[in-house]
């Protein structure tokens, strides 16, 4: 990676950025969580490239396409008004599909991520609700933020137990990643 290459922050989407109805994959469900809109054009203005990857295992489960994956993030943006550097899923799920090297925790959609936009992993931020969302930030030398979700609560326990960052809300993603030189 050169030199110049600049750190990221990786969004979880479901749960994170916006309400978890369960396989979402309709546009018109899409419900930002508070305080989302305001810290992502935070972010975007101080720089830092918005870089969503997520496990979609619905489509693994035949429930829809990728195209549904994209349509989604595309209402994301339009609601937050701001624009994603990059998408990235997992359309697999080990019950379904077996095995992959893209589910995260795994490397393989951030690696791609890098290459595509020239970015410095070690720079970045791994942002979500899910233990499986920050963990990425041990394997690259990145930060790990845990959202707290009220359906997740063992996630935030164990990332506490690893010593990753845990906020309340967005608005406090977005004020800790903000502190930081993109």
């Amino acid at each position: 990676m050169p030199e110049s290459a600049r750190g990221a922050v990786f969004l979880d989407r479901d749960g994170t950025l916006c309400e978890d109805p369960g396989y979402l994959h309709e546009p018109e469900l899409v419900r930002l969580l508070p305080g989302v809109a305001d810290g992502l054009q935070r972010l975007a203005a101080a720089g830092w490239p918005l870089v969503v990857v997520s496990n979609q295992s619905g489509i693994a489960r035949g429930l829809y396409q990728a195209g549904a994956f994209h349509a989604v993030n595309r209402r994301l943006e339009d609601l937050a008004r701001v624009h994603l550097a990059g998408a990235y899923h997992c359309p697999h799920h080990p019950d379904f599909t077996g095995a992959c090297e893209c589910r995260k925790p795994a490397p393989k959609l951030f690696r791609q991520a890098a290459l595509d936009l020239g970015l410095d992993l070690a720079r970045s931020w791994f942002v979500g609700n899910r233990i499986d969302d920050v963990l990425p930030a041990r394997t690259f030398g990145g930060r790990g933020v845990l959202v707290r979700s009220p359906g997740h609560p063992r996630d935030a326990e164990e990332a506490e137990r690893q010593g990753f960052q845990i906020a309340d809300d967005f608005a406090r993603v977005s004020s800790l990643v903000l502190a930081q030189v993109p």
